[in-house]
């Protein structure tokens, strides 16, 4: 453009805008933002993307799903239902899976979706423990991550049982029998949530609420300043050749970053709704309507509170009875014990921080084997977890493996005791081998399978020697206790 030429109509509001709110500004710092180049971190995105497809799918739900208990009789698509008398949240998701067009595909959709949503937020974070990136200055944002972890268990509690079907109001009876235990107010809970003696009539209205308006926003405010402390923080990344806690080596945000995760974003869409169109989750139409007097054979909850009713199916029917109360304590110490095991998630880096003295800020990951005692603390969590998800499910596990409930039972609470502390040590040792092995690379090199006889008659290995890249990756590191011992003294 020559200086007699006049600003085009677009150049002249964009200017407009950059006067005003800064726009240029922001964008020639952060759009030229680098971003590291690890498959990790994918995992994020997962559960980024995954959250965008509930909003999406959610909405489209909410045109044709009535939260009501209202009794009506059904007459639809669904002929083996014809004539039974069922609430309108009931008949309201068999309409939407049978008689709305695409009703039954953004449905089940929806729900795998939550599935993954809440697993990527598990892995990730796992991911974020393992590597160590939560120390400081990321205390905070791992605060954010465990509350949307924590909010998403209960928001996918809450959208399981909007249906009213036989299933999910097994799992309503499964609340209701936890919030009996507790001390002294517990009548108190149950006459609160469900607004009179269970089932009431207003526990889907109220849980409606919940799940398409309060726990949803409050779980997008902490994805934007989850969003927003990633940015201001930047992005941690593995040691590596130049590499240090001041710099950040990728690629850039724009055009090259943009590009890969609007790409990667359609790549799940895609899998979601190839998963969602073949394969059937939730079928309410099989179980049947919510009746008081019933209980689904078989029932189970999604994976992610299975480990909550494991914690209630091992437990012994232990009960005492204290200044006139009966305490029942085979469903309350399982329900002080689940958030306890929540709690530990979002408390650790302060327990960490506090013991090992470190106040130190950190951009560089670690390899989970060059800290064993965290790995070790993370494979004790992730296999108590596994035990109880295996507890929730004792029946099944006992049909399916043809054993007695009592043995598979039994098995899972010698289990919760004995299979933490094994898992402990063994980990814990398969880092510090792990360590000794790196450390015999940087000193001898790699193996090649070549023998070589010297000319006194002596066969020995002929090793390789690691290049520079990975004697940085392996030495990047304060070496353990365990293995400083180790080395000769000078």
């Amino acid at each position: 453009m020559t200086a007699t030429q006049t600003p085009g109509r677009g150049e002249r509001v964009a200017d407009w805008l950059d006067g005003r709110l800064g726009i240029h500004s922001l964008g020639r710092k952060y759009l030229r933002k680098v971003f590291p180049d690890h498959w990790s971190f994918l995992l994020g995105e997962i559960c980024l993307y995954s959250f965008v497809v509930l909003i999406l799918t959610g909405v489209y739900l909410t045109l044709f799903f009535h939260p009501s208990m209202n009794e009506v009789t059904y007459h639809g698509s669904y002929v083996p239902l014809n004539g039974i008398r069922m609430s309108e949240a009931y008949a309201s998701t068999l309409h939407i899976s049978f008689d709305v067009r695409g009703g039954l595909l953004i449905r089940q959709l929806h729900h795998w979706a939550a599935l993954v949503f809440v697993a990527g937020m598990l892995t990730h974070m796992m991911r974020h423990f393992f590597t160590g990136s939560f120390r400081k200055p990321r205390e905070i944002n791992w605060l954010f991550g465990w509350l949307l972890l924590f909010l998403g268990l209960f928001e996918g509690l809450f959208g399981y049982s909007l249906p009213d079907d036989l299933l999910s109001g097994t799992g309503l009876r499964f609340v209701n029998g936890a919030l009996l235990s507790v001390p002294i107010v517990g009548t108190y809970l149950s006459m609160f949530l469900f607004g009179g003696e269970f089932p009431g009539h207003d526990i889907v209205a109220r849980f409606y609420s919940l799940h398409i308006l309060l726990i949803p926003g409050i779980m997008a405010a902490l994805v934007v300043a989850h969003l927003i402390l990633v940015v201001y923080h930047k992005h941690t990344q593995f040691a590596g050749p130049g590499r240090t806690e001041r710099n950040v080596i990728g690629t850039p945000f724009m055009p090259v970053y943009l590009a890969k995760a609007g790409g990667f974003f359609f790549l799940v869409f895609g899998a979601l709704t190839m998963i969602a169109a073949v394969a059937t989750i939730n079928p309410v139409w099989v179980y049947g309507p919510f009746r008081p007097d019933q209980v689904s054979t078989g029932a189970q909850p999604d994976w992610y509170l299975g480990f909550a009713e494991g914690l209630v199916r091992v437990m012994p029917g232990w009960e005492i009875t204290l200044w006139g109360h009966t305490l029942v304590l085979g469903v309350l110490i399982p329900i002080v014990v689940f958030p306890l095991l929540l709690v530990f998630i979002g408390v650790y880096p302060f327990l960490e921080a506090r013991v090992t003295g470190d106040r130190r800020e950190h951009h560089l990951l670690d390899r989970p084997r060059n800290r064993p005692v965290r790995t070790a603390i993370g494979a004790v969590w992730i296999s108590l977890y596994l035990i109880l998800l295996a507890g929730g499910g004792n029946d099944i596990v006992a049909t399916r493996l043809h054993l007695s409930i009592n043995t598979v039972t039994w098995t899972v609470r010698v289990a919760v005791f004995v299979l933490p502390v094994v898992v402990f040590v063994v980990t814990r040792r398969i880092c510090l081998g792990l360590q000794l092995r790196d450390r015999e690379l940087v000193l001898h090199g790699r193996e090649t399978g070549l023998i070589k006889r010297l000319p006194h008659g002596e066969y020995v290995e002929v090793h390789q020697p690691l290049d520079q890249a990975e004697l940085h990756t392996l030495t990047a590191h304060k070496r353990p206790g365990e293995l400083v011992e180790r080395e000769p003294q000078p």
